[in-house]
């Protein structure tokens, strides 16, 4: 058995990666899985290979094969490369990698990433932890990892991706607006270890610097909060629409009724005004930086 560059195990034992599992409760995302196998196998059977034949090929073994034709296994980018060069699929078996792009991630990421990608502005304010499209991997993996029950290690990975392929909106042209409101005890408590959450803040440094996005810090020693009530996101669309949620209004769910968003806008608004400015949020983040 050898190990390729992408991570993934190949050899007889047939034991790949974690995290491109089909999820069975996401009836589109299985359907699409299931489609691009059976182009596979149709474009394998054409080309008169049995599966141990091809999978051979391809440096996979035979029972990953059967997986990733019988739509049990979402086949990575470099599979589809490959499939297509082996069999000759001429750049057919390719394209599919949009396909199926979107599959690996859970349902509820997609849609979240849809909406974020259309919106020309986000506001958001988080109390428990970094908002993660500020996070960097290995505090998301930290913070998935602590979920109770347990999450198993193969869906801690496909958060992770998940949250990562979010970040797109950080550098997506044309810009964003986009606002984040951390807690101050967001930035001192040392989720993961103290290296990570170093590194974290160094990460918000580095995002902070792009000219479309602004971090604040809510300090601790505010006498007045308008977001007591819990975290908060507002998401405005180029058409006028917005969509917004807060854990602590209309029962925590997704709201876009334009009386309902204007309650959740209000409140951002205050938060970002009882915050510490722009400049000021900077300079406090380098000092927990120097601290941790």
């Amino acid at each position: 058995m050898s190990v390729v560059g992408d991570g993934t195990e190949r050899g007889d034992a047939g034991v790949d990666e974690p995290g491109w599992e089909v999820d069975p409760d996401d009836e589109p995302g299985a359907a699409v899985v299931a489609a691009v196998g059976r182009q596979i196998k149709a474009w394998r059977e054409a080309a008169g290979m049995r599966a141990a034949e091809f999978g051979t090929a391809m440096g996979y073994s035979e029972d990953l094969i059967y997986k990733v034709e019988g739509g049990r296994r979402i086949p990575r980018p470099e599979f589809m490369d490959g499939a297509d060069g082996v069999l000759r699929a001429g750049g057919k078996l390719a394209a599919m990698k949009a396909d199926i792009a979107e599959v690996r991630y859970p349902k509820k990421i997609r849609e979240l990433a849809k909406l974020e990608a259309a919106a020309v502005e986000l506001m958001a304010y988080s109390n428990g932890s970094v908002h993660g499209l500020l996070q960097t991997a290995e505090y998301a993996r930290a913070l998935f990892a602590m979920r109770q029950p347990v999450y198993p290690q193969e869906e801690i990975e496909r958060a992770v991706a998940g949250r990562l392929a979010r970040q797109a909106i950080l550098e997506r042209k044309p810009s964003p607006t986009l606002g984040f409101v951390l807690e101050e005890v967001v930035l001192r408590r040392p989720l993961g270890g103290k290296m990570v959450l170093r590194r974290q803040l160094e990460h918000l440094l580095a995002v902070n610097e792009l000219r479309n996005v602004t971090v604040q810090v809510m300090p601790m020693d505010r006498e007045e909060h308008a977001g007591i009530d819990g975290e908060i996101q507002v998401l405005k669309f180029k058409d006028g629409t917005s969509v917004g949620r807060s854990d602590g209004a209309f029962g925590g769910r997704p709201v876009s009724d334009p009386k309902q968003v204007r309650i959740l806008d209000l409140r951002c608004g205050m938060i970002r005004a009882q915050a510490l400015t722009p400049r000021e949020s900077t300079g406090f983040i380098e000092r927990a930086l120097g601290e941790t």
